[in-house]
């Protein structure tokens, strides 16, 4: 049965953005709207009116007015969104000018920097004017290899006020991942750090970018940002200048925004490279703004006096969507360092002293929370009214954790979407209630659909993610696919025509989404599908385990269930506790999802961002090649599941 965990009071639902946007529709149609759910269905019966209420809502800066909404909303992919439209990305980011915070910035325990609208308007100011002065024109690449820190937005803001596309990643990233990267896209420009924080610890990225750069004969010039040292010594690198020395000398700049049409590529992004060379998905200007919007006023109750936070790099695309808040005129919070130093209280310091309002993070963070045992006292984070989850499913328990132990009184919103639409599928409704284990809603003009092996919907039951009309965030192609080849695999092979996205999902009655993970790591024993994430719900809620991950083994011509823990501290995995998980997954699913095999491992492989890769488990158990281990965090671990004797029989 549903449990209902929080409901908006009537004040927070007169108050929210989305009320008043509910209201525009009504007057602007001469419709009665009054709830979420009739919102969303004429979103998507009438998704070209939507999208039209929200540039309008979104108040989009541009230059010329748009002719046409959508051109062809079954064309997928193709469909052409807003043409004939002219503006541009970081001209809707910097709309603001005044003295309010616009970032605010802290390095672990090192450093904290605040810089003001009006300051980043000046500074990207004559950032842009030397990067125009050194060449980058509209079509450029710019690749940022940088912490979390103020200098990545104003780098992304200068290029992309000229029309360069920006294209960034963490600085954890080895050097064959990197080149993976930057090396396909052929950067002018690369901005890096001399290095980044992580537990107190200061790590070099001077020396690996010495090692990347002889591979990457595109870049004209390095621009480093000292961050560790106060001044570094960049003699070993070709061509490259100090931020400082290397920023315009003018004041009083006025930026010159290029005008571009509404898919001008604006980002590249990266699939997680963990089955072969990473793609390279290109997003459009428009598209990407025009839904981050939606995403971050209406679902998100975004306002202008809001302190936003997500706790991320610069090589998640939850970075680019949290730099979006710069359009809505919030502060943005920027965290760089381990979120568990000096201790695991350390972002709710940090919450609590800047007056954070939308706390973002993932739910490994917050599973990470609870077995910590972090409890919060009413008040640790008083200011605090969304917390935002997303990177894998959050199970039914941590949503409960986080109303018992963190705070009562606020908005829990599970989302979910990823790289590929820069974007959610499912997310937050600040008007709606929070049910334990469910993202609250769809998006608003995303016509999400769950499809069954034969291609029909079902409600209330697993199947896959679909989306079966067209939506302004699409990419607007891969890199070096010039027949879409690559970018009609990615998504469109499955089910022609319609957005097919990885993710396997149930959609209630009430339109509630639960994720099960992603539906390429499913597991099929006997050719009945099981989500893995069910399992994590049960196991990982089990005090004597710290982390799992459960993949499928081609054994007597079919699948068997095979679960690793790692053991916490002091722990051992005695036959009695095999046992117990197995009674415990069995009473809490069924007894297909009984693992054949449970055994105890000394790491959980997980991607630089954070998310568990049972395909590369799979893939190495099966004595398969793993083509790019660089995407991992901890690629070590993969070692520890090669050849093992409890698989061979």
């Amino acid at each position: 049965m549903s449990k209902v965990l929080w409901k908006p009071d009537e004040q927070q639902i007169e108050n929210a953005n989305m009320t008043r946007f509910i209201g525009k529709i009504n007057e602007q149609y001469g419709l009665a709207l009054s709830s979420y759910d009739e919102l969303y269905q004429w979103s998507i019966d009438n998704i070209p009116e939507f999208w039209k209420a929200m540039w309008e809502f979104g108040d989009i800066v541009h230059s010329k007015a748009f002719n046409e909404i959508v051109n062809d909303l079954d064309k997928m992919p193709g469909a052409r969104w807003f043409t004939g439209a002219r503006l541009n990305y970081a001209e809707n980011l910097l709309r603001h000018r005044d003295d309010r915070p616009a970032i605010i910035f802290q390095g672990e325990e090192k450093v904290k920097q605040s810089i003001t609208y009006s300051e980043l308007y000046d500074e990207t100011a004559r950032l842009a004017k030397a990067l125009r002065d050194a060449g980058v024109k509209t079509g450029d690449r710019v690749a940022g290899f940088m912490p979390n820190m103020p200098e990545a937005i104003i780098a992304m803001l200068a290029a992309t006020s000229i029309g360069a596309i920006w294209s960034s990643c963490s600085p954890d990233f080895g050097i064959k991942g990197v080149l993976d990267r930057f090396g396909q896209i052929e950067p002018k420009i690369l901005f890096t750090a001399d290095g980044y924080f992580y537990k107190d610890r200061g790590f070099d990225s001077l020396e690996r970018i010495s090692g990347i750069i002889d591979s990457l004969p595109s870049v004209e010039k390095i621009i480093v940002v000292p961050y560790t040292q106060e001044k570094p010594d960049i003699s070993r690198l070709p061509n490259a200048i100090i931020y400082e020395d290397f920023l315009s000398k003018e004041e009083g700049l006025d930026i010159q925004f290029e005008q571009l049409p509404f898919d001008h590529p604006l980002y590249i992004m990266y699939s997680s490279g963990t089955t072969g060379v990473p793609k390279c998905i290109v997003h459009g200007a428009g598209g990407t703004l025009i839904q981050h919007l939606k995403e971050l006023m209406l679902h998100t109750d975004l306002k202008r006096h809001d302190n936003i936070f997500y706790f991320t790099t610069c090589g998640w695309m939850m970075w680019n969507w949290l730099v979006t808040s710069l359009a809505v005129g919030a502060t943005v919070l920027l965290f760089d360092g381990n979120p568990f130093y000096p201790d695991a209280y350390s972002l709710f310091n940090f919450a609590k002293e800047q007056g954070m309002t939308v706390f973002g993070t993932s739910a490994k963070y917050i599973a990470s929370l609870e077995n910590a045992g972090v409890k919060l006292g009413p008040d640790d984070i008083p200011t605090v009214r969304a917390m935002l989850s997303t990177g894998s499913p959050l199970s039914e328990e941590n949503f409960e954790y986080v109303y018992k132990d963190i705070k009562t009184d606020l908005v829990l919103s599970s989302i979910s979407g990823g790289t590929d639409i820069i974007s959610c599928f499912a997310l937050g409704n600040p008007i709606g209630p929070v049910i334990s284990g469910e993202l609250q809603c769809s998006g608003l003009g995303m016509r999400v659909e769950a499809f069954n092996d034969l291609g029909n919907p079902v409600i209330n039951q697993q199947g896959e993610l679909v989306c079966t009309a067209a939506f302004p965030s699409m990419p607007i192609y891969f890199w070096n696919d010039p027949d879409t080849v690559k970018y009609k695999e990615a998504y469109f092979n499955k089910f022609p025509g319609i957005w097919h996205h990885g993710d396997y999902i149930l959609i209630t009655e009430q339109g509630g989404v639960i994720i099960y993970g992603r539906s390429d790591a499913t597991l099929n024993p006997g050719g009945v599908r099981i989500g893995t994430a069910e399992i994590y719900n049960v196991v990982e809620n089990m005090s004597e385990i710290e982390d799992s991950i459960v993949v499928g083994q081609d054994w007597d011509n079919d699948v068997r269930v095979i679960l690793f823990v790692k053991m916490k501290e002091g722990v051992e995995l005695t036959e009695e506790l095999v046992k117990n998980i197995r009674t415990q997954i069995r009473s809490n699913t069924t007894p297909r999802h009984v693992p054949e095999k449970i055994i105890a491992i000394a790491d959980i492989p997980y991607t630089i961002n954070g998310k568990k890769v049972e395909l590369a488990v799979r893939k190495t158990i099966h004595n398969q090649e793993i083509k790019n281990k660089d995407a991992l965090g901890n690629p070590e671990s993969l070692e520890l599941y090669k050849d093992l004797k409890e698989l061979q029989d």
